[in-house]
Protein backbone atom coordinates (compact mmCIF):
# COMPACT_ATOMS: atom_id res chain seq x y z
CA UNK A 1 0.00 0.00 0.00
CA UNK A 2 1.31 3.07 -0.84
CA UNK A 3 1.26 6.79 0.64
CA UNK A 4 -0.29 9.82 -0.99
CA UNK A 5 2.14 12.99 -1.13
CA UNK A 6 1.24 16.63 -2.45
CA UNK A 7 4.22 18.31 -3.95
CA UNK A 8 3.65 21.78 -5.02
CA UNK A 9 6.10 24.61 -6.61
CA UNK A 10 4.54 27.73 -5.29
CA UNK A 11 5.18 31.72 -4.64
CA UNK A 12 5.37 33.41 -1.14
CA UNK A 13 2.03 34.01 -1.74
CA UNK A 14 0.67 30.73 -2.50
CA UNK A 15 -0.16 30.75 -6.05
CA UNK A 16 1.47 28.03 -8.42
CA UNK A 17 1.01 29.90 -11.44
CA UNK A 18 0.27 33.64 -11.87
CA UNK A 19 -2.71 35.31 -13.32
CA UNK A 20 -1.82 34.80 -17.18
CA UNK A 21 -1.17 31.07 -16.07
CA UNK A 22 2.71 31.34 -16.60
CA UNK A 23 4.70 29.73 -14.08
CA UNK A 24 8.27 29.89 -15.74
CA UNK A 25 9.17 32.19 -12.90
CA UNK A 26 9.41 29.22 -10.68
CA UNK A 27 11.59 27.65 -12.84
CA UNK A 28 14.56 25.53 -10.52
CA UNK A 29 18.16 26.45 -10.23
CA UNK A 30 20.48 23.60 -10.28
CA UNK A 31 20.56 23.56 -6.60
CA UNK A 32 16.56 23.09 -6.36
CA UNK A 33 16.23 20.56 -9.43
CA UNK A 34 19.14 18.26 -7.43
CA UNK A 35 16.03 18.28 -4.64
CA UNK A 36 13.59 17.12 -7.07
CA UNK A 37 15.87 14.57 -8.66
CA UNK A 38 16.33 13.11 -4.98
CA UNK A 39 12.29 13.16 -4.16
CA UNK A 40 12.02 10.80 -7.46
CA UNK A 41 14.09 8.33 -5.53
CA UNK A 42 10.75 7.64 -3.56
CA UNK A 43 8.28 7.92 -5.73
CA UNK A 44 6.63 4.91 -7.25
CA UNK A 45 3.39 6.44 -8.77
CA UNK A 46 2.31 9.93 -10.44
CA UNK A 47 -1.53 11.16 -10.42
CA UNK A 48 -1.66 13.86 -12.79
CA UNK A 49 -4.02 16.12 -14.63
CA UNK A 50 -4.08 17.11 -17.99
CA UNK A 51 -1.94 20.39 -18.23
CA UNK A 52 0.66 18.55 -15.73
CA UNK A 53 1.28 15.71 -17.89
CA UNK A 54 1.80 17.55 -21.05
CA UNK A 55 3.82 19.56 -19.63
CA UNK A 56 5.58 16.55 -18.05
CA UNK A 57 6.09 14.51 -21.26
CA UNK A 58 9.23 16.50 -21.86
CA UNK A 59 10.22 13.76 -19.77
CA UNK A 60 9.47 11.27 -21.88
CA UNK A 61 12.29 11.14 -24.19
CA UNK A 62 15.19 13.16 -24.45
CA UNK A 63 15.10 16.68 -27.28
CA UNK A 64 17.38 16.27 -30.37
CA UNK A 65 18.61 19.18 -30.55
CA UNK A 66 20.03 19.65 -27.31
CA UNK A 67 22.27 17.95 -25.05
CA UNK A 68 20.51 16.96 -21.35
CA UNK A 69 22.76 17.09 -18.28
CA UNK A 70 23.38 14.22 -16.46
CA UNK A 71 20.76 14.93 -13.80
CA UNK A 72 18.25 15.43 -16.23
CA UNK A 73 19.09 12.46 -17.68
CA UNK A 74 18.63 10.64 -14.26
CA UNK A 75 15.27 12.58 -13.54
CA UNK A 76 14.11 11.33 -16.83
CA UNK A 77 14.94 7.94 -15.90
CA UNK A 78 13.19 7.79 -12.61
CA UNK A 79 10.25 9.75 -14.10
CA UNK A 80 9.85 7.12 -16.85
CA UNK A 81 10.34 3.98 -14.27
CA UNK A 82 7.40 5.71 -12.25
CA UNK A 83 3.81 4.72 -12.77
CA UNK A 84 1.43 7.49 -14.36
CA UNK A 85 -2.33 8.27 -13.93
CA UNK A 86 -3.39 10.95 -15.95
CA UNK A 87 -6.97 12.32 -15.13
CA UNK A 88 -8.40 14.13 -18.30
CA UNK A 89 -11.37 13.83 -20.13
CA UNK A 90 -10.17 15.12 -22.59
CA UNK A 91 -7.12 13.28 -23.20
CA UNK A 92 -7.71 9.75 -25.09
CA UNK A 93 -5.92 6.57 -24.51
CA UNK A 94 -3.75 7.45 -27.44
CA UNK A 95 -2.51 11.17 -26.22
CA UNK A 96 -1.37 8.93 -23.07
CA UNK A 97 0.40 6.08 -24.60
CA UNK A 98 3.64 6.28 -22.80
CA UNK A 99 5.07 3.35 -21.48
CA UNK A 100 3.22 3.17 -18.12
CA UNK A 101 0.94 5.76 -18.07
CA UNK A 102 -2.96 5.22 -17.79
CA UNK A 103 -5.66 7.67 -18.67
CA UNK A 104 -8.52 7.64 -15.90
CA UNK A 105 -11.21 9.79 -17.45
CA UNK A 106 -12.62 11.02 -14.26
CA UNK A 107 -10.33 11.08 -11.04
CA UNK A 108 -13.18 10.36 -7.84
CA UNK A 109 -11.84 9.75 -4.46
CA UNK A 110 -12.67 6.16 -4.69
CA UNK A 111 -10.16 6.17 -8.13
CA UNK A 112 -7.69 7.98 -6.22
CA UNK A 113 -7.82 5.54 -2.75
CA UNK A 114 -7.68 2.52 -5.47
CA UNK A 115 -4.33 4.15 -6.98
CA UNK A 116 -2.52 4.32 -3.90
CA UNK A 117 -3.59 1.12 -2.35
CA UNK A 118 -2.37 -0.72 -5.08
CA UNK A 119 0.88 1.59 -5.50
CA UNK A 120 3.85 -0.10 -4.44
CA UNK A 121 5.54 3.14 -2.75
CA UNK A 122 4.82 6.94 -2.45
CA UNK A 123 2.18 7.99 -4.61
CA UNK A 124 3.05 11.53 -5.67
CA UNK A 125 -0.73 13.85 -6.62
CA UNK A 126 1.15 16.05 -8.95
CA UNK A 127 -0.58 19.83 -9.59
CA UNK A 128 -3.28 21.64 -7.60
CA UNK A 129 -6.59 21.36 -9.50
CA UNK A 130 -6.39 17.51 -9.59
CA UNK A 131 -5.01 17.52 -5.86
CA UNK A 132 -8.11 19.65 -4.53
CA UNK A 133 -10.65 17.01 -3.89
CA UNK A 134 -8.20 14.31 -2.06
CA UNK A 135 -6.31 17.37 -0.24
CA UNK A 136 -9.92 18.60 0.86
CA UNK A 137 -10.95 14.86 1.77
CA UNK A 138 -8.20 14.72 4.16
CA UNK A 139 -6.51 11.80 1.84
CA UNK A 140 -2.93 13.85 1.29
CA UNK A 141 -0.91 12.20 4.04
CA UNK A 142 2.45 14.64 3.34
CA UNK A 143 2.86 18.14 1.69
CA UNK A 144 5.54 19.22 0.00
CA UNK A 145 6.28 22.88 -0.70
CA UNK A 146 8.75 24.85 -2.57
CA UNK A 147 8.80 28.09 -2.10
CA UNK A 148 9.79 30.36 -4.22
CA UNK A 149 10.90 33.98 -3.21
CA UNK A 150 8.27 35.53 -5.74
CA UNK A 151 4.58 37.44 -4.97
CA UNK A 152 2.92 37.06 -8.22
CA UNK A 153 -0.52 38.51 -6.58
CA UNK A 154 -2.93 36.34 -7.87
CA UNK A 155 -3.54 32.95 -10.07
CA UNK A 156 -4.07 29.45 -9.59
CA UNK A 157 -3.91 28.70 -5.83
CA UNK A 158 -1.42 26.16 -4.39
CA UNK A 159 -4.12 24.92 -2.21
CA UNK A 160 -8.11 24.63 -2.27
CA UNK A 161 -10.08 27.03 -0.68
CA UNK A 162 -11.78 25.90 2.66
CA UNK A 163 -8.99 23.70 3.54
CA UNK A 164 -8.50 23.85 7.10
CA UNK A 165 -5.67 21.09 8.76
CA UNK A 166 -3.38 20.64 11.60
CA UNK A 167 0.12 20.14 9.88
CA UNK A 168 3.68 19.08 11.94
CA UNK A 169 6.72 20.52 9.85
CA UNK A 170 8.78 17.31 8.76
CA UNK A 171 11.65 18.94 7.05
CA UNK A 172 12.69 22.40 6.23
CA UNK A 173 15.34 23.41 3.77
CA UNK A 174 17.10 27.03 2.51
CA UNK A 175 18.55 27.30 -1.22
CA UNK A 176 21.30 29.45 -2.12
CA UNK A 177 18.39 31.41 -4.36
CA UNK A 178 15.98 32.14 -1.32
CA UNK A 179 13.45 29.00 -2.25
CA UNK A 180 12.96 26.93 0.71
CA UNK A 181 11.50 23.56 0.66
CA UNK A 182 8.87 22.77 3.42
CA UNK A 183 7.77 19.01 4.47
CA UNK A 184 4.79 18.45 6.39
CA UNK A 185 2.84 15.88 7.53
CA UNK A 186 -0.94 15.68 8.08
CA UNK A 187 -2.15 15.48 11.67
Amino acid sequence: MGRLNYTVTMSIDGYAADAEGDFQWSAPTDEVFQAHLDRMTEVSTEILGRRTYQLMRYWETPPVDEEWSADEVEFARRWQRADRFVASSTLTAADVAASRAELVPRLTLRETARIVEDAPGLVEIFGPTVAAEAILAGMVEEFRFFVVPKVVGGGLRALPDGIRMDMSLAEQRVFRDGTVLLRYVHG
